[in-house]
């Protein structure tokens, strides 16, 4: 072969190669654009399209382990539990996950099978967390609450102070509080509510925390002076607070107003229309409940909109109209099958329907 034809041979090599390279570059381009925009929509909390998304990344390989983790957090806050444990387990079984992605990963699946009351094999992620990584505030309060799912209620202290030393907070003690609260444990988790209102405010967020501390304490009075404090330094999330702490003073007039506030300022309005709901139900005004419903439906999260949908169960009781009730139940229990405050109340219109 002369140098001409040899030279020739290998343009057309490094042009195939080019234009291979190309397409390759396009076609990621346009997944990577699937990607991004699926955790965007985990994010803002629409968690159906998040779940197309990564399913559309897992299916042209890209970026496989974050996408199936990406799919196993979707399926988890949408209740799905066995999709999730499926999709996290994947995840872990792909090549090269980090140390830091194998520790996200495992929490949440350990979460998972928590949450499907698959409480060994929550222990087990917890158990190989605390062998295989380095544990955190968000670890130890992760198997500590595994552990009191468990009944080790030794095992579940000592994680719970485990986890509170490693982050001293308002936010950990509440969530330390509520885990306890779940389990009729009030007495024990408000020792790290009061652990907590030792430490002195200086941010508006401060002033929320402490709010809503003292909110889980039932001391209002106090609640209230702090929340009003956050309000002065700008803080809307003090607003939906205050609108809490004056329904449970039956202050409905002063509750509803902070409501209005919130949804005024707010950019999730979600919140406050269901705490409008809230106070006409107090005042029983279904028929405005099912409007006020009804508007916070298109900003709500998964989470919020669990909510709005309990809410208009209670308000079609209320309203004595028993079969839309107990069919709105039905519809709930498909999407949140956990809920036991729900399971309860569908028993309870089942006896007023007469039907099972």
């Amino acid at each position: 072969m002369n140098n001409r034809n040899r030279l020739k041979k290998k343009i057309t090599v490094m042009l195939t190669a080019c234009i291979g390279i190309s397409l390759l570059t396009g076609c990621g381009s346009e997944y990577g654009k699937v990607y991004e925009q699926a955790g965007k929509d985990l994010e803002q909390g629409s968690y159906a399209y998040a779940l197309d998304g990564y399913k559309t990344c897992v299916e042209n390989g890209v970026k496989l382990s974050r996408s199936y983790r990406g799919a196993g957090l979707a399926s988890l806050r949408m209740g799905d539990y066995e999709q999730a444990i499926e999709n996290f387990s994947s995840a872990l079984n792909c090549e090269k996950v980090g140390a830091a992605l194998e520790k996200d990963i495992l929490s949440y699946r350990a979460t998972a099978y928590l949450k499907s009351r698959q409480y060994d094999n929550a222990m087990a992620d917890c158990q190989t967390l605390s062998e295989e990584c380095s544990m955190d505030g968000d670890t130890y309060f992760l198997s500590g609450k595994v552990a009191l799912a468990m009944d080790s209620y030794e095992e579940a202290e000592e994680n719970f102070k485990q986890a509170y030393g490693e982050e001293s907070t308002y936010d950990m003690a509440i969530r330390i509080y509520q885990a306890y609260l779940e389990k009729d444990m009030e007495a024990d988790g408000t020792r790290y509510l009061e652990a907590a209102l030792q430490t002195k405010a200086k941010t508006a967020q401060d002033y929320c925390d402490r709010g809503r501390v003292y909110y889980y304490m039932e001391d209002y009075d106090n609640a209230g002076k702090e929340l009003i404090e956050a309000t002065r330094k700008d803080s809307t999330e003090a607003l939906l607070l205050l609108g809490m702490v004056y329904m449970a003073q039956k202050d409905i007039s002063n509750s509803r107003a902070m409501y209005q506030q919130y949804i005024s300022e707010a950019e999730d309005t979600s919140k406050g229309y269901n705490g409008l709901a809230l106070c006409d139900i107090a005042e029983k005004n279904y028929d405005s409940a099912l409007e006020n419903i009804a508007s916070g439906m298109p900003s709500a999260t998964t989470e919020e909109m669990q909510s709005l949908l309990f809410n208009e169960i209670v308000v079609y009781e209320r309203k004595l109209d028993f079969a839309t009730a107990q069919q709105k139940a039905q519809e709930y229990l498909e999407m949140f099958p956990d809920d036991k405050a729900a399971l309860k109340e569908f028993d309870f219109l089942k006896t007023r329907t007469g039907n099972s």
